[in-house]
């Protein structure tokens, strides 16, 4: 009996422990991990709202690059330290929509995580040289109809997001593209405004200068709405091809098992950060679209996007590198 009572006893210290230090949290500096380099657009997402939240949770955030198999070592990580909010990880969709279906990791795409919240989404765009035949997503695809083998589209890499786009393209279309990938966005796009390369799927960051400038054509977003940094360029369902979405996004999230207290206080937080005018409008330029989601919708985004990218993978067969 004495023993029975001890272990309730201690159970109930246990909880009770738990819920003070969830109704202290946070109490002191936040880490939050990245996955690739610092001056990157995960960095760029990153510190503008970071600096919104410190203020909203009374802390200091530090942020710290973990660069590694595009997001994936910092993805690890996380799935392995502990639970009490004081290490989080600002997340793109790759190591959990995309890498699981290419090689194999060392956590599960949502049971290894805590989803706290969707911040921002971004597509991708489809440029030309401002000389090319092509003034619209149906250009193309009439071209590449009529000349199956001809066509090609570049990329930054195999197996990365603007890659999926291209691909989702030709899922939608029926069409035949070849893919052109390069050592990162930049050379691409170097040859696209060289004429080297028929189309580019481009990140919008890389390309929002030399679309202003002159220096490419936009056809389409990937995005289901218009981007803030591509006003007038339509999407891809504009164009007729319902339900295409072919997007990227950053989200908030931390280890499994943190304590419901706490993720309530930094999702709660991170709404509130999301009705910040200035933010929004920093994210507008960075061609990521400000969408503050709660938890559960953050995991049905994931379990969404899993299922979708897992479909093109097979259909498409790409192999990571």
């Amino acid at each position: 009996m004495f023993k029975q009572i001890s272990a309730i006893a201690m159970a109930l210290a246990v909880t009770w422990g738990t819920q003070v230090q969830a109704q202290a949290y946070p109490n002191k500096p936040i880490r939050v991990v990245l996955g690739y380099t610092a001056g990157g657009a995960a960095d760029a997402a990153a510190r503008p709202l970071m600096r919104v939240l410190e203020p909203l949770l009374g802390q200091a955030i530090i942020v710290e690059p973990k660069p590694g198999t595009a997001g994936g070592v910092a993805a690890d990580f996380i799935s392995k330290v502990p639970p009490d909010g004081y290490t989080l990880y600002f997340a793109d969709g790759g190591p959990f929509t995309t890498a699981p279906h290419l090689t194999k990791v060392g956590y599960h795409h949502l049971n290894s995580f805590t989803h706290i919240g969707h911040v921002c989404s971004t597509g991708s765009v489809l440029v030309v040289h401002p000389s090319s035949p092509f003034k619209s997503v149906p250009d193309v695809v009439a071209a590449a109809k009529k000349e199956p083998d001809k066509w090609s589209y570049g990329t930054s890499g195999v197996a990365g997001p603007h890659h999926f786009s291209g691909e989702l393209l030709k899922s939608f279309t029926g069409i035949n593209l070849l893919h052109i990938p390069y050592k990162g966005g930049a050379p691409a796009m170097t040859d696209l405004m060289g004429n080297q390369v028929p189309m580019l799927f481009s990140s919008l960051t890389a390309a929002v200068g030399p679309y202003k400038s002159g220096k490419v054509r936009a056809l389409a977003v990937t995005s289901p709405k218009r981007s803030g940094a591509f006003p007038d360029v339509p999407t891809m369902e504009e164009l007729g091809y319902k339900g295409f979405d072919s997007t990227g996004w950053f989200q908030l999230m931390g280890p499994a098992g943190m304590p419901p207290e706490v993720v309530t206080r930094l999702s709660q937080a991170l709404l509130k950060a999301g009705e910040d005018k200035s933010l929004q409008e920093q994210y507008k330029q960075l061609g990521c679209d400000a969408e503050f989601l709660t938890p559960a919708q953050t995991v049905e985004k994931v379990k969404s996007d899993y299922a979708k990218w897992g479909k093109v993978i097979k259909e498409a067969n790409i192999k990571a590198e």
